[in-house]
């Protein structure tokens, strides 16, 4: 398994653990936003890594977007739960490839 895909297994699953109701929300409010501001940095990484890789990298965009509107109650919930599944469903093609 490549970096890219290591990074893409991880953004997902932290991505999951924030989109899961009331307790994503809680993690995101009492540690000030620092959740949605490392997961922007973590997906910015995956992205340039990707980009370099050649590999497919709109699940980190997605996220980079999710970061942004992640403060927002329901529609972060909604974001973190896309970018989730894209991440993961990237992740795991990468993996059979």
């Amino acid at each position: 398994m490549n970096r890219t895909t290591l990074l893409k297994w991880i953004s997902g699953v932290l991505e999951g653990l924030l989109a899961i109701p009331l307790a994503g929300g809680t993690f995101i409010v009492s540690m000030s936003w620092t959740p949605l501001l490392f997961m922007f940095a973590l997906h910015t990484i995956t992205l340039i890594l990707s980009i370099k890789d050649s590999k497919f990298s709109a699940g980190s965009i997605l996220g980079m977007i999710t970061s942004f509107v992640g403060a927002i109650p329901i529609i972060g919930w909604i974001m973190h739960t896309i970018t989730a599944l894209v991440l993961l469903i990237d992740a795991a093609i990468e993996t059979k490839n």
